[in-house]
C-alpha cells in the first residue's frame, strides 16, 4: 500500500491510530521503517496518532493483580507512557525541529498555493473495569479542548484548510437496536460534542478518524466525518482526499491498482 501511495504520488498520507495491534512499542518501529524505506518518514510526507490497540494492552490491565488494583492512577501512567514513547519514536513525524514531540499538535503545511492543516488530538482512554472494560471507549482532555482554543493556535491556522485528527469514532451504530447501543457503548467517543463544537471553533471541514472499523463518511453539525476503516479487515482499500486552491475537495474510497 506504501508503494501505491509513492507512485500514485500523493501529497500526504495520514493514519488515524491502531497502527500495530499489541500495544507493543518494538512493533511501532515496524511502520517506521517501512515509512523509511518508501520516503515517508518525514514531517511533510505522513502524519500519525495512536489509537487504543496502540497504547492499551487489554490482556495486561486485564491481569488479575491489575484489574483489581483499585488505583487508576497507574492505569493512566501505563497510557501516559506509551503515548510519549509513540511520540518519541514518530517525533520527525509530529514535530518539524527539535522541540519536543506530543499530542495534541497542530501542523501546517503547504503544497503549491494550498496551505493545509492538520490538529490532531489523542482520544485514548485508560482500562477501566467498570467505564472502559475493553479499553476501547474514548474521550479527549478538557485541558487539550482549551489548549486548541489558543489564540496563537487560531492564528497559526488561519488561511488553512484544517482538518481534524482523532482516532474514535464520533458515530458508530446509532439505532434502537439493544445489540448496537451496547456496541456503540464500548466503543463511545465520550465527549464527541465537545470536541465537535472546538472542531468547529477552529474551522475544521473535515475530522479523519479510525476505530470502527468501516469505510465510511457521514456529516454531523456541518462537519464531515472520514473514517479511513481497517487495514487489517480490507487490506488493499485506502481513503483519498483532494483538496482545491479554492477550498474545495472530494473524497472517494480507492482499492489498490483501479
Amino acid at each position: 500500500m506504501l508503494a501505491e501511495f509513492v507512485r500514485r504520488g500523493y501529497d500526504h498520507v495520514v493514519m488515524t491510530g491502531d497502527l500495530i495491534d499489541t500495544a507493543v512499542p518494538a512493533d511501532w518501529a515496524i511502520i517506521r521503517d517501512a515509512l523509511v524505506r518508501h520516503g515517508l518518514f518525514e514531517w511533510n510526507r505522513t502524519t500519525v496518532i495512536p489509537g487504543n490497540h496502540d497504547l492499551i494492552d487489554l490482556e495486561e490491565e486485564m491481569r488479575f493483580y491489575h484489574a483489581l488494583n483499585p488505583a487508576e492512577n497507574a492505569r493512566l501512567r501505563r497510557v501516559r507512557d506509551r503515548l510519549a514513547r509513540f511520540s518519541e519514536i514518530f517525533r520527525p513525524l509530529i514535530a518539524d525541529n527539535d522541540a519536543n514531540a506530543g499530542l495534541p499538535f497542530i501542523k501546517v503545511m503547504r503544497f503549491g498555493d494550498i496551505s493545509i492543516a492538520f490538529v490532531a488530538v489523542s482520544s485514548v482512554l485508560p482500562w477501566s473495569g467498570a467505564d472502559n472494560p475493553l479499553g476501547a471507549r474514548g474521550s479527549v482532555s478538557r485541558e487539550t479542548l482549551r489548549a486548541l482554543l489558543d489564540q496563537q493556535v487560531v492564528q497559526a491556522l488561519d488561511g488553512s484548510f484544517v482538518m481534524g485528527m482523532c482516532h474514535h469514532a464520533y458515530r458508530v451504530y446509532g439505532t434502537d437496536a439493544l445489540v448496537d447501543q451496547a456496541f456503540d457503548w464500548t466503543m463511545e467517543f465520550k465527549n464527541r460534542d465537545e470536541f465537535l463544537k472546538v472542531m468547529k471553533s477552529l474551522g475544521v471541514g473535515i475530522v479523519l478518524h479510525g476505530h470502527f472499523h468501516r469505510f465510511q463518511v457521514y456529516r454531523a453539525d456541518d462537519v464531515t466525518f472520514i473514517n479511513g476503516g481497517s487495514f487489517k479487515y480490507a487490506s488493499e482499500r485506502y481513503g483519498e482526499v483532494v483538496v482545491n486552491e479554492d477550498g474545495s475537495w472530494s473524497h472517494r474510497f480507492v482499492n489498490l491498482n483501479r
